[in-house]
């Protein structure tokens, strides 16, 4: 079995797939967005970035429903790169199931998978899957004490709530690694960021507007892994990001892509204005989208602010054309990560 060896900074790219439509209103097909999604964790491997990750979710706006397919495709292609969910529906998902399903990704891919478990944005494959929404909390909470007990133990005896008990139930493949890493994402909530680090899981912070509302969430995380006696997990936060050679070109070319993503995939925002995109992408708020020394500078002061140690940039959103977010991969590997190392130390 191998070790996992971290970096004192990871930077890695991330995507839910989405299926923006076009200027004529023809959304972007499922095979040519998947083959856009293999194409970005190639480039990312071959640029030295640490990780690649996809996201469920079970919408017609959306190409994948299964992280852990998506992730085995682009295990073949890839050498280095971490694979990992972002996220996972474990409260839809039967844990022995995603364990045997990453462990088995975790042998393709020898030793680079990783699962990020989330409740989910979005509430349709619940009804889709047979649950219950008034046991929301419920199920995930029973069955993120599964998939622990699972990666832990093997065999495994388990009793809970929300599926059948398990006695000496053998789970298999085991992973390549000693354990596989397990995350927790979490969109804002005090009580998610403390359970996390009762635990000792890594966290991550999906964070959108000012960042300076998630330092407590930060500082909880760590508190409480503190007191239960573990070791200061990884904290991780992804935002969405564009680059390009200089700051005019990033934002000129990214804002009508990013207006139509925000009317298509976040319509409660309402219409993105150029001012309002403009005061987004500013040196204080969640956008990142300018030239590599911007967002060098941007990571460098969300780290004084929140301490974390993995950086994921959401790419391609509102159907950017391959080419700038190939660019925007590029950048991110050979001048944003070397250079926010060396800051780091």
């Amino acid at each position: 079995m191998t070790e996992t060896r971290q970096p004192a900074f990871e930077l890695g790219v991330f995507t839910f797939g989405e299926l923006t439509r076009d200027a004529d209103g023809h959304p972007i097909s499922p095979a040519r967005r998947l083959d856009d999604l293999l194409t970005w964790a190639q480039a990312a491997d071959a640029a030295g970035l640490d990780v690649f990750g996809v996201g469920e979710h079970h919408r017609p706006d959306f190409a994948v429903s299964s992280p852990q397919m998506v992730l085995a495709a682009a295990a073949e292609r890839t050498e280095s790169i971490r694979l990992t969910s972002t996220v996972s529906v474990l409260s839809s998902t039967d844990p022995v199931r995603l364990h045997e399903d990453f462990a088995t990704l975790d042998l393709l891919s020898h030793g680079r998978a990783e699962i990020t478990a989330g409740r989910g944005a979005y509430i349709e494959s619940f009804p889709l899957f047979g649950q219950e929404l008034d046991r929301y909390d419920e199920y995930f909470d029973d069955r993120l004490d599964l998939l622990l007990r699972i990666r832990d133990e093997n065999p495994v005896s388990w009793q809970g709530t929300t599926r059948p008990s398990l006695h000496g139930a053998g789970v298999w493949p085991r992973p390549e690694q000693d354990q596989l890493p397990v995350w927790i994402a979490v969109g804002g909530t005090p009580s998610s960021a403390e359970r996390a680090g009762r635990l000792g899981l890594p966290m991550y912070l999906a964070i959108l507007g000012s960042p300076q509302r998630f330092t407590g969430l930060a500082e909880l995380h760590r508190a409480a892994a503190q007191q239960a006696g573990h070791a200061t997990p990884q904290l991780g936060v992804t935002s969405h990001v564009f680059v390009s050679r200089t700051s005019q070109q990033a934002r000129d070319t990214a804002y009508p892509y990013y207006a139509s993503y925000i009317e298509q995939n976040m319509p409660r925002t309402g219409r993105l204005t150029r001012p309002a995109f403009e005061a987004w992408a500013g040196p204080h708020d969640a956008l990142f989208c300018g030239s590599p020394a911007e967002i060098v500078d941007k990571i460098l002061w969300e780290h004084e602010l929140l301490g974390h140690t993995r950086f994921l940039a959401q790419i391609g959103l509102g159907g950017l054309p391959l080419a700038d977010t190939l660019e925007t991969i590029e950048l991110l590997a050979t001048e944003v990560l070397p250079e926010v190392r060396r800051a780091l130390g």
